[in-house]
């Protein structure tokens, strides 16, 4: 036992935080671990002398030696607090991370409370909620923090899980037979690396046979010369060799599209199998956000006063987006991107009253291609420090309306017209339409009846 006044023990130094060959924990590549009851001080391993039945000493190292020592020298613990314990009160530590006398001041505490928001997956939160709590009570009761509980909401994401490839096995025969093929015969389930699977579910055939050198004489039935392999969504393993890498997603795609993508795939806290043909869309999405700022790759951004449609367009999206977020829906604040783009590219926008806070709002979904077109229009700070945009109701009030126009009870064509006519005005007007002159073929109408901002309908 150490005295209370010679805690707590500072850690040395190690060459790698690495189990050691031995299996003992990272400690145990430590020289100099070991206690000095006489000198009340952490000494050299060197100095570990244990005493043997015979009378004699050995050398030890500090795995766990037993016993009395002849010098008063011990072997320190090599296990430290778990991992566990320091995640279970750490979040503390930053509402006053500057103070030396204390890990948390009453009066930090009583400005941040305890936290907000805890997200993640439930395989992981669920022991460490468990922990927490236990801590944060214990902690509470010691009089040390203010709170009983440290997280004030849960949310579990879902898993993302794999796609598996299958390849068939016809039994007691080394021959592969196409999906589509096997009908009535007896077949064995085969993971095939998903790397060796294209877009099209074609099997790699020559690839496979690289892979799994056992089947490098097998016969491969193939349907229209190609072998098509089954899918099965199970959870990514190695085993199943389903998982995939992001680095080579990264590589192929960019670090926003995988991003963005796995922001699409489904709600946040529901599971959701990981398909790479996916992908192709928001790849294609990030390519049309960018030509919106560009013309044949040069900035091309007009100072020019917006249109009330390009304008529509941004504030519906800034209005959706804000509010998926506060509710975590990522996967409809993509698909409220995708549509506010292909709008603005059908209006040719290009003005930066309207591309300015477009990339703002993108910016937290894909920081990097945000972050370059801020640096392009030129600002010479991050855009994380940009302010948020705000939503403005009046850009999305309705100023016309396509006007129904109906005889004796059909709809033959619409027309658009201002919302404030009062109903003489638009009955002058759908009169006046050439196209209302053709349905009519010189006849007078017995009435027409107006409905101010709903209807018109002529009963002849």
């Amino acid at each position: 036992m150490i005295a209370k006044e010679h805690l707590p023990l500072r850690l040395p130094e190690v060459e790698k935080y690495l189990p050691t060959e031995e299996g003992e924990p990272p400690l145990g590549r430590a020289t100099t671990w070991a206690w000095d009851t006489n000198k009340n001080e952490i000494v050299s391993n060197e100095m570990l002398k244990q005493v043997q039945h015979d009378g004699t000493q050995n050398d030890v190292t500090p795995s766990g030696v037993e016993g009395s020592s002849d010098n008063g020298i011990y072997p320190l613990e090599l296990n430290t607090m778990p991992g566990w314990a320091g995640s279970s009160w750490y979040f503390f530590r930053y509402m006053d991370a500057d103070n030396e006398e204390r890990f948390v001041s009453e009066e930090a505490q009583k400005y941040w409370e305890n936290v907000d928001l805890y997200i993640g997956g439930s395989e992981h939160a669920t022991g460490h909620l468990l922990y927490s709590r236990f801590w944060v009570k214990f902690l509470y009761d010691r009089g040390m923090v203010s709170v009983k509980e440290p997280f004030k909401k849960l949310i579990n994401q879902g898993m993302i899980l794999g796609m598996s490839a299958m390849v068939y096995r016809v039994e007691g025969e080394n021959t592969f037979i196409s999906k589509n093929l096997i009908g009535d015969k007896n077949v064995q389930e085969i993971h095939a690396d998903v790397s060796l699977i294209n877009s099209s579910e074609e099997l790699d055939i020559e690839g496979f046979k690289k892979w799994r050198p056992e089947f490098e004489n097998a016969e491969f039935i193939l349907e229209g010369g190609k072998y098509i392999v089954g899918r099965e969504v199970e959870k990514m393993s190695k085993s199943k060799y389903n998982v995939v890498n992001p680095d080579e997603i990264c590589a192929q795609y960019g670090a926003d599209t995988l991003r963005m993508y796995e922001m699409f795939l489904g709600p946040l806290e529901q599971a959701k199998p990981w398909n790479t043909a996916g992908i192709t869309g928001v790849h294609s999405f990030l390519k049309k956000l960018w030509k919106l700022y560009h013309s044949e790759e040069v900035l091309n951004v007009s100072e020019e006063k917006a249109s009330a449609d390009s304008l529509k367009s941004l504030h519906k999206t800034i209005k959706k987006v804000t509010e998926d977020i506060e509710e975590f829906s990522f996967n409809t604040s993509v698909s409220t991107f995708m549509i506010c783009v292909n709008e603005l590219t059908v209006q040719k926008c290009n003005q930066r009253e309207i591309l300015e806070p477009l990339a703002i709002l993108i910016a937290p979904y894909a920081p990097h291609i945000a972050e370059e077109l801020w640096n392009k229009l030129g600002h010479d700070t991050s855009i994380t420090t940009a302010t948020y945009p705000v939503y403005e109701e009046k850009y999305l009030v309705e100023s016309t309306k396509q006007y129904p126009i109906s005889f004796n009870g059909k709809m033959r064509f619409t027309i658009e017209l201002p919302l404030d006519l009062g109903k003489e005005e638009i009955e002058k007007q759908v009169m006046a339409d050439e196209r209302t002159q053709k349905q009519l073929d010189g006849r007078s109408p017995k009435k027409v009846i107006v409905v101010p901002g709903k209807i018109v309908n002529i009963v002849g």
